[in-house]
């Protein structure tokens, strides 16, 4: 069974089982400590940096399996912070973070040499979930087991998209494969009609809010039918999935 971090996502160490290492660069102290918090909520270690001097100073003492790096920075910007880390650590996956939404920064972001390009605002699961991607292409994770979500009995596979309850398959139309991974991405917090229709179907529904009951009713039916129920109402609040108390 795959080791979960502490969002419910399976966990990424190291090869040799120690916590990853991310160095975020931005003078945004308010940016700098939601992305810190968000990412050592999965378990990883955090360095900040609020200028490129200083971005260049932390990679050569903690040596960074991944950057998350702000473009503009008071004394250089970002290009020339990864310049001068990727000329001792030529591998390090670096994702850009800018307010600017042009077609030509992202083009300059990518060419010199960036692995990602994230626009303020932007969400934290995104950025997180990028991160986890990176850091398994580039072998810096054991990476065994990254798709796989798990929640007591229940799992699903992001990447085949094969579900499962106690071994058993179950089979989900893409709609209710989103909402469930949605669900399982954020174990035993209560989630929004609003947070879900925003994440699961990237817009307001408005007055239709009731699609959200609708596919919690077709999951209920196809999870947690002559079984201990997983998926509960919180009324009032939203919706919950935790493993089932047998």
């Amino acid at each position: 069974m795959a080791l979960l971090s502490r969002s419910g996502l399976p966990a990424l160490t190291r090869p040799d089982g120690t916590a990853i290492r991310v160095l975020t660069v931005d003078d945004e102290n308010s940016l700098t400590e939601l992305l810190s918090m968000a990412l050592r909520y999965e378990g990883w270690e955090v360095t900040t940096a609020a200028s490129g001097l200083a971005a260049v100073k932390a990679a050569r003492e903690i040596r960074p399996d991944a950057i998350v790096l702000d473009m503009m920075l008071p004394d250089f910007d970002g290009l020339e912070v990864m310049r001068r880390i990727r000329a001792e650590q030529p591998d390090v996956p670096v994702i850009f973070l800018t307010a600017k939404d042009g077609l030509d920064d992202r083009i300059g972001g990518l060419t010199a040499g960036g692995d990602d390009y994230v626009t303020k605002p932007f969400s934290l699961e995104e950025l997180v979930a990028r991160l986890r991607s990176l850091l398994r292409r580039s072998g810096a994770t054991t990476g065994r087991n990254d798709s796989v979500l798990l929640v007591g009995d229940l799992m699903l596979d992001e990447d085949s998209h094969e579900v499962t309850r106690n071994g058993d398959i179950i089979h989900l139309t893409a709609t209710e494969f989103e909402l469930l991974r949605y669900l399982m991405r954020n174990p035993r917090r209560v989630l929004s009609k609003a947070q879900i229709l925003d994440r699961v179907w990237n817009y307001d529904f408005g007055g239709q809010a009731n699609v959200v009951e609708l596919y919690i009713s077709y999951l209920r039916k196809k999870i947690d039918t002559d079984r201990p129920p997983m998926i509960h109402t919180m009324r009032g609040a939203g919706y919950v999935l935790k493993p089932a108390v047998e």
